[in-house]
């Protein structure tokens, strides 16, 4: 057989019309068959003034963003240039083949001038999880927390070092409460006020290390709002981090953007006391990570009624050293044994909220196996308790129950599918944006996105829309096409 050359022909005049171009099972037919766009009209419409000249529509600009998003462009620049070229793009954002795709300066302006200080972004992204509960695909019988760093828009190496006060946390009230609450049942005096002072104590020596109210931190030349981020192998560099919370079917309900260089124990309160005025009744069990295995976040869970699943977190005890599990704690008495029998006695519960069990020195020093418990110069086991440890207790004890067993494999495939699909599709690996408001509302859309391209999968499976275009001039070209060849083309 002889090989036949390829003929272009790209002069030909297709008689069809944009609705037909588009392929029934394309992704935009998806996200136009399972939610109303038009919702966004009257979240903006007190933005805008009631005369003028005619603005591009709201919906449109927005519709721009999803495309952005959702097909993973990251580049709104690029985005109008691929709207221009690409039927589907134009399809959803409903212009017909000759209309203009607005300029991608566009976006910015609208941002700048109407939507930087409004809440329509978190408006947006609550009535996409609407409509997700509404079709029943949302379940907050557990959830799931964690957090991610996203790259920031800076230079790691261009920063200068200031200093700063460490910031009170939420449950310092209630702890101050504790501690002196306990400190009057053995007999000590109040404290007015917490120290932010990190106490530690050193398992070589047993001495107290102490840092001062204050920390230094490396702060961005390129965008100051940005936070240090290091953790483990990772690279070290400037982000922001996205505190978030799943459903068990991987879709977002709450979110929260803070810089990187804070705690996921620190911003965890403000994120889930967010989802609980929403889903308080619905949450029964709450599953996070070994950096959640905090005495005030398993308490915090705790007294909400609900059951923390948290995973095993190992000592962080020198190699050679007994484990803190090694000292038996004696509830009724209030003390600890350690493996040789002796009893470590209370001393005081610091400003830290730490009760302090201490030996008896003379007893030490002639123990053998002072080697393995401290290497303290006065020949002193110091060891300590929190005075909410009890909730930490309680929380471990959950870990050999069904209901973790049964409920916490599935973070791999909630949360983290979540981060590893925002990631990977949705461009949450870097932010080409500065400022903590700026990335706060990137990333609330870039989730609202995962949600609705996961609720437009799901809803086309059961409810695809078949419903056909039946205006005259759909009927008009379909006619024409039935009596006239699909294409004419001149030679």
């Amino acid at each position: 057989m002889a090989m036949t050359r390829q003929k272009y022909k790209n002069d030909c005049l297709i008689l069809s019309t944009i609705e037909e171009l588009v392929p029934q099972d394309h992704l935009v037919r998806k996200l136009d068959n399972c939610i109303d766009f038009t919702f966004i009209e009257d979240l903006v419409k007190d933005l805008y003034s009631i005369g003028g000249r005619p603005s591009i529509p709201p919906v449109v600009l927005f519709k721009l963003i999803f495309i952005n998003i959702v097909f993973g462009i990251n580049s709104m620049r690029r985005t109008c240039e691929e709207c221009k070229v690409n039927i589907a793009y134009k399809w959803f954002l409903g212009l017909s083949i000759y209309d203009d795709i607005p300029n991608y300066s566009t976006w910015s302006q609208n941002y700048i001038r109407r939507y930087k200080d409004s809440d329509v972004f978190d408006k947006i992204f609550e009535r996409i999880l609407e409509q997700a509960i509404e079709y029943g695909y949302v379940d907050t019988e557990t959830v799931f927390g964690d957090s991610t760093h996203q790259k920031a828009n800076a230079n790691k190496n261009k920063h200068k070092d200031v200093e700063v006060e460490i910031v009170k946390k939420k449950y310092e009230d209630d702890l101050l409460e504790e501690i002196n609450k306990d400190r009057e049942e053995h007999g000590k005096k109040k404290i007015e006020s917490l120290s932010r002072k990190e106490i530690m104590f050193s398992e070589e020596t047993g001495e107290v290390i102490e840092n001062v109210d204050t920390k230094h931190i490396k702060e961005s030349l390129t965008d100051p709002e940005s936070g240090c981020f290091h953790k483990g192998e990772k690279e070290k560099c400037f982000a922001y981090s996205h505190h978030t919370f799943s459903d068990k079917n991987g879709f977002v309900i709450e979110k929260t953007t803070i810089p990187g260089n804070i705690h996921d124990s620190v911003s965890f309160f403000d994120v889930y006391d967010k989802i609980n005025e929403k889903f308080k009744d619905e949450i029964k069990n709450v599953c996070l990570d070994a950096a959640y295995a905090t005495p005030p976040i398993c308490r915090e869970i705790i007294e909400k009624g609900q059951t923390p699943l948290m995973p095993y977190k190992r000592l962080m005890t020198k190699k050679g050293f007994f484990k803190k599990y090694e000292y038996v704690y004696d509830e009724q008495n209030d003390c600890y044994i350690c493996p040789n029998n002796e009893v470590l006695k209370y001393s005081t519960t610091d400003k830290s909220g730490y009760k302090q069990y201490k030996s008896n020195p003379e007893k030490c020093k002639g123990c053998p196996f002072r080697e393995k418990c401290t290497k303290s110069k006065n020949f002193q086991k110091v060891v300590t308790r929190h005075v909410w440890e009890e909730y930490k207790e309680q929380m471990n004890e959950n870990r050999y129950t069904e209901n973790w067993k049964e409920n916490y494999p599935k973070r791999k495939e909630t949360i983290e599918r979540v981060f590893g699909d925002c990631k990977e599709q949705h461009c949450l690996r870097y932010t080409r944006v500065r400022g903590l408001e700026k990335n706060k509302n990137n990333a609330t859309m870039i989730f609202a996105c995962h949600n609705l391209k996961k609720m437009a999968i799901w809803r086309w499976k059961t409810h695809p829309n078949t419903n056909e275009n039946n205006s005259i001039f759909v009927s008009i070209w379909k006619f024409l096409k039935f009596i006239k060849p699909k294409a004419i083309c001149s030679n």
